[in-house]
């Protein structure tokens, strides 16, 4: 899965760059997404595939708001994959 973790760190990192930092709670990462809620992350040829929207929901207790960066953000995002079995 490391590939598809470099994939996803990537895709996460282009999608919150453009956030306005620092960033207080998830609602503050709408506007930065390209689809909204419905943008979809993938990676592995679609192996691995979930909405903004769906991963919100199950990270919430695995997220540190607020961030001052992006790195820090997808670090955690990153880790709260891991920990739910998304990743």
């Amino acid at each position: 899965m490391a590939d598809a973790e470099s994939e996803l760190r990537s895709e996460l990192r282009d999608a919150f760059e453009g956030a306005d930092f620092p960033v207080k709670n998830q609602m503050d990462l709408v506007p930065a997404l390209p689809n909204g809620p419905g943008t979809r992350f993938e990676a592995n040829d679609g192996e691995v595939s979930f909405t903004a929207m769906e991963m919100a929901a199950k990270l919430g207790s695995h997220q540190s708001f607020p961030y001052d960066d992006v790195d820090t953000l997808v670090d955690d995002i990153i880790e709260g994959l891991k920990a739910e079995g998304m990743l």
